[in-house]
């Protein structure tokens, strides 16, 4: 046997060894999705105690996260809840069950709730004053004001309160999901002799809960008073001859999810109108109640709703912040909030004669594609798109996708005109859209009392893809136009969130939308589509193939990167994916509104992966992939994050920005600024927290504050 050393070239000397390889599906590479939505609102709190952002809307800021929370414990904390009480084991990407991910979020949101009622207390309501603006407590009424609150009492609030005694002919109410109410302890006997010690007030609904003092009572700055404050300092007058001894306001949050077997019914829109009413009486999940309620109330509240002493959480202050947003709008202070602004109009869009105040918007798309970027640019174009589509007797069809378009929708006006008007109008409208179930089931209706075609989608998939196509004839040709967008067709929204949208009559991209439209109304196989990804079908691999793409040309010398803008990235194989670019050495660039369940910054794993977040006066809503693909940057718009159920259980469309002056506009205006801001963003650590940019010795550069520069009219108010 020979003894002889193997040979070792001097090539083979010089490398280093092996790294052993990192199991990239461990769970402690993976955040928990809901601490990191726990994570999301702690930075818009974080705004509320930002003195660059304007007193009121510091307090918009604050009654945000408090609506942000009401959700959160509706859905998420309801869902795992359940999954608990059926014993499930199901874990999420980072490997906790249920139980294990409710002890989390009890800690995290008990901090949150804490420290957002301090913000209240000790910062909002002494800034407010200092601006006089007041809050004002009944122990500090004057007389005036208590009479006129007498007045107002008497005359407004009486006459709607049922106050109910609890004795067995009269056992605790229904309450309401996140109605306020109010326990009473009483002492005294009535008139037929009973003594029950106890009752139950629910806040009339019909009433604000945040009243404003009239001049005369409050001749200096805005002065308010709480309908709560109202109601218990008249108590004693709901119950003749006995005392109110304790009066205490109660909140309870209830899970407010929709189930309906879509499977096992036959009329879906019938089966949701029937869900609406119980999902006011869904199982109960938090109790929010006054500080000063003693505990042997609590404990009655506990018992009767059957929660734990965990899922209390005492506040020092109104049982619901966001209710303070009334309070802002009746503020006539231009100096407490963010300056008007009138969106901008594209330079293809302006100038130009025609029918309308934007010309021929058909005559217009055919000469290029027009990028619209929201709230910075006028949603008005794509109003403006289907009011000459529904008016153009040259148009024959319009099919188009409605999630959330607001109750009162000039588009939803417009189809109908259309259908009116003789032309096929087919309208995929999505009952099953959170909280807008309602309003969704109205427009339905009413599109098809005008003539419209109304389907609700694929059998188990939301259809979330914003689209809008139009069939118009030309000479002998009939050409297709389209609209393809990362937002609502949502008017008000359009103002308030940042979204793209696209304009364009591209023969392949007007097929594709054609082909997702036939998906949707009819039935047959999934055709090849030339220019879209689509989910549930081309989304999820054509991501994966691209990001291994960037891998391969990393590897050959060529340009490669991965820059990502979503709402939430918690899909693990996506992730894993960009764990391996990372590790192959491609840069990539994540801005993550919310949940984001990747971790930066690992060695070995992560260390090429930067993930921020943009807090600002907008809300962060469009999706971009961004491939540099070798130095031909590949660059799509989508309406779907980067989630399991946005890539596997939604109908989503992506759809390329082609046009090279258009490409430059998108990776300029969504990517490099916001990678450039260092006033609204925040960066992910490797642990899981977030730490605020600082500009150091760069001037300071706000993403948002930047495009309003640029592509709105900042100081002067303007119509959308």
């Amino acid at each position: 046997m020979s003894t002889t050393e193997p040979v070792v070239t001097p090539e083979e000397a010089t490398l280093e060894p092996p790294i052993e390889a990192i199991d990239l599906t461990r769970a402690d590479l993976y955040l928990n999705r809901h601490i990191s939505l726990l994570a999301f609102n702690e930075r818009v709190l974080a705004q509320s105690r930002d003195h660059s952002v304007p007193l009121l809307e510091r307090l918009k800021f604050l009654c945000i996260t408090s609506s942000n929370l009401d959700e959160f414990f509706e859905t998420r904390v309801a869902g795992l809840k359940e999954l608990h009480a059926y014993g499930s084991w199901q874990v999420d990407v980072d490997n906790r069950s249920p139980a294990e991910t409710l002890r989390l979020i009890d800690a995290k949101a008990h901090a949150l709730v804490s420290e957002q009622y301090r913000v209240l207390n000790e910062e909002m309501l002494p800034a407010m004053a200092r601006e006089q603006i007041h809050l004002i407590g009944s122990t500090r009424w004057t007389k005036a004001q208590r009479a006129w609150v007498r007045s107002y009492f008497e005359e407004e609030v009486s006459p709607l309160l049922s106050p109910l005694g609890l004795d067995p002919a009269h056992p605790f109410p229904r309450i309401l999901n996140k109605s306020l109410n109010f326990i009473l302890s009483l002492e005294g006997k009535d008139a037929f002799g009973r003594n029950s010690a106890l009752a139950v007030l629910q806040a009339p609904r019909a009433l604000p809960r945040v009243i404003r003092l009239p001049a005369e009572v409050a001749p200096k700055g805005d002065c308010f008073v709480l309908l709560s404050a109202i109601i218990q300092s008249h108590a004693d007058d709901l119950f003749p001859g006995m005392q109110v001894k304790g009066f205490y306001p109660f909140r309870l949050t209830r899970n407010s999810e929709m189930f309906v077997d879509e499977e096992e019914v036959d009329d879906l829109l019938r089966a949701m109108e029937g869900e609406l009413s119980s999902r006011r009486y869904g199982d109960e999940v938090r109790l929010e109640v006054a500080k000063e309620c003693p505990q042997d109330m609590v404990d009655l509240l506990l018992k009767q709703f059957e929660l734990e002493a965990s899922d209390v959480y005492s506040v020092d202050g109104p049982v619901n912040l966001s209710r303070l947003m009334a309070l802002i709008d009746q503020v006539e202070r231009p100096d407490l909030k963010y300056p008007p602004f009138t969106p901008g109009l594209p330079r293809d869009l302006t100038g130009t004669a025609g029918s309308s105040a934007m010309g021929n918007l058909f005559d217009v798309i055919r000469k290029g594609d027009v990028l619209l970027h929201q709230p910075y640019q006028s949603f008005a174009p794509v109003v403006e798109f289907l009011r000459q589509a529904s008016q153009d007797p040259q148009v024959l069809a319009i099919r188009m996708t409605l999630y959330r378009t607001g109750a009162d929708s000039a588009i939803v006006d417009l189809l109908r005109q259309a259908a009116i008007r003789g032309k096929e109008v087919t309208v995929v409208v999505e009952l099953r859209a959170r909280f807008d179930e309602e309003a969704n089931i109205s427009l339905a209706n009413r599109l098809q009392e005008a003539g419209a075609h109304v389907v609700y989608g694929v059998v188990g998939y939301k259809t979330h893809a914003k689209l809008a196509w139009v069939v118009r004839r030309e000479g002998r040709q009939l050409r297709h136009y389209v609209h393809l967008g990362t937002g609502n067709y949502h008017a008000r929204t359009a103002r308030q969130y940042t979204d793209f949208g696209l304009l364009t009559c591209n023969p392949k991209i007007a097929e594709d939308v054609n082909h997702v439209f036939l998906q949707l109304t009819s039935l047959g196989r999934v055709p090849r589509l030339h220019r879209l990804l689509q989910s549930p079908f081309t989304l999820f691999p054509g991501l994966m193939e691209r990001i291994r793409r960037e891998i391969e040309h990393h590897r050959a010398g060529r340009p490669a990167a991965i820059r990502f803008k979503v709402n939430g990235i918690t899909d693990r194989d996506v992730i894993q994916a960009l764990y391996e670019a990372s590790q192959a050495g491609v840069p990539v660039d994540l801005i993550v509104r919310g949940m984001c369940c990747l971790r930066p910054g690992v060695p070995g794993v992560s260390e090429n992966i930067r993930v921020r977040s943009i807090v600002g006066r907008f809300l962060e809503h469009p999706r971009i992939y961004y491939f540099e693909n070798g130095g031909q940057p590949e660059v799509y718009c989508a309406s779907a994050d980067l989630m399991e159920r946005n890539l596997q259980r939604r109908i989503e469309v992506a759809f390329p920005i082609l046009d090279p002056i258009l490409q430059r506009r998108v990776v300029e205006e969504a990517l490099e600024y916001y990678l450039r801001d260092n006033t609204q963003s925040w960066l992910l650590q490797a642990d899981g927290s977030y730490v605020r940019a600082l500009p150091g010795d760069e001037p300071l550069f706000s993403a948002q504050g930047a495009l309003l520069k640029a592509l709105a009219m900042e100081g002067v108010v303007g119509a959308a």
